[in-house]
């Protein structure tokens, strides 16, 4: 694989998905830098582990220390209070009348990704990855391959400044998140990402689980685990 002379910011929010895609970055670009959110999420531990990961990632692989650069971490509480979901009240997670789990946080991709090409944009960054999946996810609209595109081209018409936004993980579920874990970084990698990570929509990091840390029974849960299992079927076939 040739590396990428070009630097890249990886929406990262502590979660499984970006941290892989966080390594997926670091074994592409010369540079790398993160992003993260505080919208007011009710599982705001996530923010706290991304530093954690960070670290260990860099101890992990010396290529990696030396690509990845500077953390950025926006508050856009704003979001959290007219966002009257599950994600960011002590609400049930159910499905809405809409159809939608009640976890969906109307905007939330569109502002993350308005901000992070400004941030790009201000930065001389061009490459944006992010983890959105469409394969193995909880139903976001804000995560289809259209809306990314879309985003992508309003940001490049915009800034008037041609953008790309990586999104390695798309056309993969869980299982194979995990397998592309192992594939990067080998079984030191995928450990660190069943151990740091963070997907649990209740920020429970009290309950370990094979998968990780999680209550066990959101749907973020749900899907590591499921995700999780065939993963591991897989391996033994």
């Amino acid at each position: 694989m040739t590396l990428a002379t070009d630097t890249a910011l990886v929406l990262f929010s502590g979660g499984q998905d970006s941290t892989v895609c966080l390594a997926w970055a670091l074994e592409r670009f010369a540079r790398v830098e993160t992003i993260g959110f505080d919208y007011g999420q009710r599982h705001a531990i996530e923010l706290k582990v991304r530093a954690r990961l960070r670290e260990r990632m860099a101890a992990l692989n010396r290529n990696w220390k030396a690509r990845l650069d500077d953390d950025h971490l926006l508050k856009l509480d704003t979001l959290g209070a007219i966002s009257d979901t599950a994600l960011t009240r002590k609400t049930a997670i159910e499905l809405a009348d809409s159809g939608l789990p009640s976890t969906f946080v109307p905007g939330r991709n569109l502002i993350f990704f308005c901000f992070a090409g400004a941030l790009a944009y201000r930065r001389g960054v061009r490459h944006m990855v992010a983890g959105m999946c469409e394969t193995d996810y909880s139903g976001y609209p804000d995560c289809r391959d259209d809306t990314v595109k879309a985003i992508q081209v309003a940001l490049s018409l915009g800034l008037d400044k041609r953008v790309t936004i990586h999104t390695p993980l798309m056309w993969v579920d869980k299982a194979d998140t995990f397998a592309m874990a192992e594939q990067i970084g080998g079984k030191a990698f995928l450990d660190l990402v069943i151990e740091d990570s963070h997907s649990c929509y209740l920020g429970d990091r009290t309950k370990r689980h094979d998968w990780g840390f999680g209550c066990g029974s959101c749907p973020a849960c749900e899907l590591r685990a499921q995700g999780f299992a065939k993963f591991v079927s897989r391996k033994k076939t």
